[in-house]
């Protein structure tokens, strides 16, 4: 499938998304300067200087971290302007992924934003893998997400309180580790059929609510939503880990949230949770270890179009800028 036309799959999916919930709120702007919480762009250092990643297009950088060359794939928008701060989204794969993949299905290059999918190093198995999931390569991948920072606030217009992260299974869960230890940096988080193994929750007792969109298929064959072993290690029940996770951002009652119906997906928001922060289930019924909405193969499974995993989750990042103190 061309670009063109993953945009377009996208752009329906969005479409049936508002035609059935009739709430023009979930409409994700054009430009991520029109947050739905008006805030001032923080703007980081490489502003005023030329891209050194042509605009565009997908290309390979190496960035060192822990005395290892890491790789990741960074895609400017075609519109990129060196002078005006630009959101920016880190997109972590999931187990043998390269960052390609999740490229290829998400569709995140088509948002106003930097689009950086960082690769994870092999484990002892020879597959790729990231902190916190079983077999991983024990490099310090938290410590790799900051440098990477660094290096792309040094060097283009990114606006630093517009900058979120997401990945699918073991890059979800990954993603709710940073959650707990980059709070400060990443502004809200998104996670799709998340692989939490027992490690993704290093430093979550001590650290501060944050805005996060869950979406996990009741079908997922891999990381089942009732939970389950994998790899050698236990993951919660989405049920178990939604109110662990509502209790972490002081909602007012973590077993009861909200419920939506959205044809076959169940929207669950939970209420009253701490300021600056946000909590929202998307209950995929029957989805596979899949993407919603996804434009190309994303795992083993079926793919619901009800919603766009990344239209829904852009929308959800916009109203989230980075509040916290």
């Amino acid at each position: 499938m061309t670009r063109t036309k993953a945009v377009a799959v996208v752009a329906t999916a969005v479409a049936a998304l508002i035609a059935l919930t009739g709430c023009a709120s979930a409409t994700p702007s054009a430009d991520a300067s029109l947050s739905t919480r008006a805030r001032p762009a923080a703007v980081s250092a490489g502003c005023q200087r030329q891209p050194n990643v042509p605009t565009g297009s997908t290309s390979e950088q190496t960035v060192e971290s822990g005395g290892q060359a890491r790789r990741y794939l960074i895609h400017l928008p075609a519109g990129f302007q060196p002078n005006r701060p630009t959101p920016l989204v880190l997109a972590f794969h999931g187990r043998k992924g390269t960052g390609n993949d999740i490229e290829a299905f998400s569709g995140i290059d088509a948002l106003n934003a930097i689009a950086v999918y960082p690769r994870g190093l092999a484990g002892p198995d020879g597959e790729t893998a990231w902190q916190g999931a079983p077999r991983n390569s024990g490099a310090d991948d938290v410590r790799f997400v900051n440098t990477l920072l660094d290096r792309l606030e040094s060097t283009l217009c990114v606006d630093q309180s517009r900058i979120y992260a997401t990945g699918k299974s073991e890059g979800g869960g990954f993603t709710a580790l940073l959650a707990c230890r980059l709070p400060d940096r990443i502004a809200a988080f998104a996670t799709v059929s998340g692989a939490f193994y027992p490690g993704t929750d290093a430093g979550c007792a001590t650290s501060p609510p944050v805005p996060l969109v869950d979406f996990h298929g009741t079908g997922d064959q891999v990381i089942s939503y009732d939970g389950g072993v994998s790899h050698g290690e236990h993951y919660p029940s989405m049920t178990d880990w939604l109110r662990r996770w509502a209790g972490h951002d002081r909602c007012t009652a973590p077993a009861d949230p909200t419920s939506t119906a959205i044809g076959d997906v169940t929207e669950l928001s939970w209420q009253g949770c701490a300021a600056g922060s946000a909590l929202t289930h998307y209950r995929i019924a029957g989805g596979g270890h899949t993407w919603p909405g996804a434009p190309a193969a994303s795992g083993p499974g079926p793919v619901s179009h009800t919603v766009s995993a990344t239209m829904v989750m852009w929308a959800f990042f916009q109203a989230h800028p980075l509040s916290r103190a």
